[in-house]
């Protein structure tokens, strides 16, 4: 059988119990999380209010990584699943974004051969 949430305040458009079990499970870099859900996961209730769905952060031992385990219909992990995936996956890009703007800014610093 199936583990049901851990979690007290179960939000109302969950089906109690069909939408708990068989949790949607993926691991997202710990180093996102921030990024993905605010300081002290102060975004995690409007993803579960947008997505229909709930969300528990499990931390791994490896603490690199953390557990997001989601619970909802099919639909509506599939959805949260996609839309955690997309956010993070922009995150990373605007970081790497971040990262070749600051090496031009470092190359375009280099002093020239005539000044050496």
């Amino acid at each position: 059988m199936a583990e049901l949430a851990e979690r007290r305040d179960i939000p109302p458009w969950l089906k109690v119990p069909e939408d708990l079990k068989d949790p949607e499970v993926f691991q997202v870099p710990t180093r996102l999380l921030e990024a993905l859900f605010g300081r002290r996961g102060c975004r995690i209730p409007y993803v579960e209010q947008v997505s229909k769905a709930m969300l528990e952060l499990k931390t791994l031992e490896s603490s690199e990584f953390t557990e997001v385990v989601v619970y909802g219909s099919y639909l509506s992990k599939l959805r949260t699943r996609w839309m955690l995936q997309s956010l993070a996956e922009w995150h990373r890009q605007r970081q790497e974004r971040g990262m070749l703007k600051l090496e031009e800014a470092m190359n375009a610093l280099e002093l020239s051969p005539w000044m050496k």
